[in-house]
């Protein structure tokens, strides 16, 4: 794998992405044809053939957006993207998984969530991570050594989140140029995002930064804390000015829904530079969860079209992890797309889903991956017919429960070891009321 990559990037790849850079919009359908070549896989081939027809398509927002690309990034993120993202994480490497999974009969991811640490200078109302202890953290050595196990099972997209990542910046800068065929983005809160360390990225090229923003001022220091929202907008233009790459992470919830879900907040994102977003809603982890903030179902069914609107619209790639459902088959944890591996090194299925059979510093990757708890998701996704209820937890939580038991999987929730069948109580009305909800959305949109 990596004998070949560096041979297409050290010659056809490197040639096509010079003679792009000239003119991407008569040349990018011509880069296609280059790496067409090289890419055998039936999917693969039909989604490059799709990004050419794209840019032949004047107001696609997707043909937008890759224009932003050549006017606000360096050309190296371009390189790194065509090279790291979309061949060898997202072709090259898939093939690689697929085999995989068929030859150990379990999942095989696509991506790896890694928490460098449980550490943050924040404390945000409601946060996924609440629950873990403060002083957790994976050395340097064991991130970089499981990055080596994913690469060699065609794993090239490596994810962190924490605590706040960026308190390991050091430290991520340098796995970022050890693995420079991979691609890495990190969650985080903005506050720690200086001029230095915008360079630093953009002169890597492949480590991309999600900012954390519930909102416009009010709402985002609502959770996060007086000031934050300031110093999120201050560390995107760091990385505007740097030219280098950025999106946002929004959670939406009961108090937000209605300034997250404007356009005006939209366009004022894409205006500080934001070339994708991740929305998220609010999950009621640890026993004190302020369960207020779920959002009702009707505030989801609304982010639902509000998302799909922006898409035709906006020049910028945004995501809805519960309501995308029906584009990844259902729920993708447990290793089907992605696993999460928390700053004790607790392999669980989710970044949402606490609990677990194994550590990562006893076992490896592929033992993570056939331990009962990730055998117990691939046996059972997806866990809905309607891919508008994908997740175990929130939408159906008695199959969460089941599996927790059945694999004798642990809580990795050390401050109160939250019980299953408590968790999954907070969600029993809220799956109950969405039901109806995504019965009309899978009649509209499958």
């Amino acid at each position: 794998m990596d004998q070949i990559t560096k041979g297409i990037s050290n010659t056809a790849l490197h040639l096509a992405l010079h003679y792009m850079e000239n003119n991407p919009e008569e040349n990018i359908p011509k880069v296609v044809d280059a790496l067409l070549v090289f890419i055998h896989d039936k999917k693969n081939r039909e989604r490059l053939i799709a990004a050419k027809r794209v840019m032949k398509e004047k107001d696609n927002p997707y043909r937008n957006l890759i224009i932003r690309g050549f006017e606000e990034l360096q050309p190296i993120v371009r390189k790194r993207f065509v090279s790291n993202f979309v061949l060898n994480a997202s072709m090259l490497g898939s093939e690689r998984t697929q085999a995989l999974r068929d030859r150990y009969d379990c999942n095989i991811p696509w991506a790896i969530l890694i928490d460098p640490t449980s550490a943050c200078n924040l404390r945000c109302t409601g946060c996924w991570a609440g629950e873990y202890e403060k002083t957790d953290s994976l050395e340097f050595e064991l991130m970089d050594r499981v990055i080596r196990e994913g690469k060699e099972m065609g794993v090239y997209f490596y994810i962190y989140s924490g605590g706040e990542p960026t308190l390991r910046k050091a430290d991520l800068l340098k796995l970022a140029a050890t693995h420079d065929d991979c691609m890495f983005l990190a969650f985080t809160n903005g506050t720690l995002v200086d001029s230095e360390f915008s360079q630093a990225l953009a002169e890597l090229g492949n480590f991309a930064l999600v900012f954390s923003i519930e909102g416009f001022e009010e709402q985002t220091d609502f959770r996060r804390g007086s000031g934050t929202y300031r110093k999120v907008l201050e560390g995107m233009r760091n990385m505007r000015e740097a030219k280098a790459p950025f999106g946002f992470s929004t959670c939406y919830h009961s108090k937000n829904v209605d300034s997250v879900g404007s356009e005006d907040f939209l366009d004022f994102l894409i205006g500080q530079g934001c070339m994708f977003g991740w929305y998220f809603t609010y999950m009621p982890l640890g026993k004190n969860a302020d369960t207020t903030l779920m959002t009702s179902a009707d505030q989801r069914e609304y982010m639902a079209h509000w998302v799909r609107g922006m898409r035709n619209k906006k020049p910028v790639f945004l995501l809805d992890f519960w309501n995308d459902g029906q584009y990844s088959d259902g729920c993708i944890a447990g290793g089907r797309r992605y696993l999460h591996i928390n700053a004790a090194g607790d392999v669980e299925p989710c970044a949402f889903i606490h609990y677990a059979n194994t550590n990562i510093r006893n076992s490896t990757l592929m033992d993570a991956l056939q331990s009962p708890l990730f055998m117990e998701y691939r046996k059972h996704q997806p866990f809905n017919k309607n891919l508008f209820q994908p997740c175990p937890l929130l939408d159906n939580p008695e199959a969460l429960a089941q599996m927790v038991k059945d694999s004798g999987a642990s809580s990795t929730q050390p401050l109160d070891y939250e019980d299953i069948d408590e968790l999954c109580a907070k969600c029993t009305g809220a799956a109950k009321e969405w039901e109806s909800h995504a019965n009309l959305l899978h009649e509209q949109y499958s």
